[in-house]
């Protein structure tokens, strides 16, 4: 990549809120201050002017979180369609600029399977976000919410691993005491980190890639934290007295990362040495971040231009089809 030349730009974890689904929600979770509450709900002016701006080309959308994962199994799978369906719209307004990702009904995991297909093989969706725990409970490796990872790896589409607001349990016993000063641990200063590497940990330790060992997750954050810890969390599963496994290997083959609000140089290359360019992707977390800190972090960044081209697009292009 030249400066002459500009290059491709996909985006994969920029987020809206579909108005329906956001009314249902009982709590304010994810919301924000009023302009990051609008940008989610402009799905084209403000959106595409800020995407041109800073030189993204595409943006795979997703909504933002509490989503799906905050109904039960009896609601949620109607509006999750209603939100899909109507995802599939703002889609198919501006094809070239827009992908999606699914949301899913995850409290009733056969009709998320069943939702994940008819959206992939409909409307063309690139796979699926899951934002933290099922209905605010559950971890997502448990076998009743296999069949979503089974229809996933059958459709050879990959699963993101978004975070949510964690457990009301953790809150309590790790948090709750800075909460008044620092209301950001429960989100993207700690909560959400803890919350979504333990649903990564939990997914290599559950066997879940044994039974399907073409399964494809996707974390954001340049992987929650874990490309640091890979070889120590290996090591020390390893010791005598724990079940065998290959905690490394495992994450390493089944695992993508994203660039999602992380623009961090040293976290970048640390992820890059243990995973390796190509499993890297680029992404900003619209509107929560914006566009151009992120485009202009990677300009700069310091490795190949070949690796750089892989993580603005070649990446995605491979691993979402597109």
């Amino acid at each position: 990549m030249s400066d002459q030349k500009k290059p491709y730009v996909i985006a994969i974890e920029e987020h809206y809120w579909d108005k329906e689904m956001a009314s249902k929600w009982a709590t304010g979770e994810g919301a924000g201050p009023p302009l990051i509450r609008d940008k989610l709900y402009d799905y084209y002016d403000v959106r595409l002017k800020e995407m041109d701006s800073a030189g993204i080309d595409v943006q795979v959308l997703s909504h933002g979180a509490p989503s799906a994962q905050r109904f039960d199994a009896e609601s949620g799978p109607e509006i999750a369609k209603g939100a899909n369906d109507r995802l599939n719209e703002i889609v198919r307004r501006h094809p070239t600029r827009f992908q999606g990702f699914a949301a899913l009904p995850t409290a009733n995991p056969k009709a998320a399977a069943d939702e994940l297909e008819r959206t992939v093989t409909k409307y063309g969706f690139k796979g699926a976000m899951i934002h933290g725990l099922s209905n605010g409970q559950k971890f997502l490796d448990l076998p009743e919410f296999w069949p979503i990872f089974e229809r996933a790896q059958a459709l050879d589409v990959p699963i993101y691993m978004h975070p949510a607001v964690p457990h009301p349990a953790f809150i309590d016993a790790y948090l709750k005491d800075y909460l008044k000063d620092f209301p950001g641990l429960t989100n993207a200063a700690w909560g959400f980190t803890v919350e979504t590497a333990t649903q990564g940990i939990r997914l290599v330790l559950s066997g879940v890639f044994d039974k399907y060992p073409k399964l494809k997750i996707i974390l954001g954050h340049l992987g929650e934290g874990l490309p640091f810890l890979l070889w120590r969390i290996d090591h020390a599963l390893s010791r005598p007295g724990g079940k065998a496994l290959n905690f490394r290997e495992t994450f390493r083959e089944h695992f993508w990362i994203t660039t999602s609000g992380n623009f961090s140089d040293a976290a970048m290359l640390c992820s890059m040495m243990e995973l390796g360019a190509d499993r890297i992707l680029f992404s900003v977390d619209y509107p929560y971040v914006e566009n151009q800190p992120g485009m202009d972090w990677m300009k700069h960044l310091a490795i190949s231009t070949e690796d750089k081209d892989k993580v603005y697009s070649g990446n995605a292009k491979r691993l979402l089809k597109m």
